[in-house]
């Protein structure tokens, strides 16, 4: 079974982990990446309930046609206090937190909200589910701080050092994972693949911002 994990479009906001919707570029994002999937034979999609997911993947399922299921589990991680915060904010308030972060000695959560560690824990059930489905090819429309920790988690690494995948995920990046049912175990076959957006330079997060939130 292949699963396709995207991190949603752009969204209207840049507050830390808000509700919003997709700004303009977000939705073309979407569509970019439909297109670059519409040769996969995607057969199910699966998103979290936040609606720059659920926007994402309605607008790439424009190309796809299947059916699309959302689970609140696929949610980003929570970062507690922070959320609706702006990075200035957050790197002024939470320096010591950071810091500490940082260090990658142990898999802390933030303050008042999750750890990596929580996230694989209520994200797995979702994944068996989807495993035990049937289907081969699966997209699954979910957030940069769920796919860094699941494929933190796949790869047997150490969950404090989770935030080495990537300084921050492109928005409708793909990162892909096989599991091998002989095996019972996922491979990486890619990771944070944007080339979709490439031709596009004011799609991607250089454009738009520095931090991962």
């Amino acid at each position: 079974m292949k699963l396709y994990l995207i991190r949603h479009g752009r969204q209207a906001s840049k507050l830390c982990n808000v509700d919003v919707e997709l700004c303009q570029e977000g939705f073309q994002q979407a569509a970019l990446l439909g297109q670059r999937l519409a040769s996969e034979g995607i057969q199910i999609v699966f998103s979290s309930a936040l609606t720059r997911a659920v926007q994402t993947a309605q607008a790439a399922n424009l190309y796809w046609n299947v059916e699309h299921y959302m689970y609140p589990e696929l949610n980003e991680i929570s970062f507690g206090e922070m959320e609706g915060l702006s990075d200035e904010e957050i790197a002024l308030r939470f320096r010591d937190f950071q810091q500490e972060q940082a260090k990658m000695e142990y898999d802390i959560p933030y303050p008042g909200g999750e750890s990596a560690g929580d996230v694989v824990r209520r994200v797995i059930p979702v994944f068996r589910q989807i495993r035990e489905s049937g289907y081969e090819k699966v997209a699954v429309v979910t957030h940069g701080g769920v796919i860094r920790s699941m494929t933190a988690h796949f790869l047997g690494m150490d969950m404090a050092k989770w935030r080495t995948l990537g300084t921050s995920l492109e928005n409708c990046s793909i990162t892909e994972l096989n599991y091998s049912p002989r095996l019972r175990r996922y491979t990486l076959e890619r990771f944070n693949d944007y080339a979709h957006l490439q031709p596009y330079p004011q799609l991607l997060r250089s454009a738009w911002a520095d931090a991962e939130n």
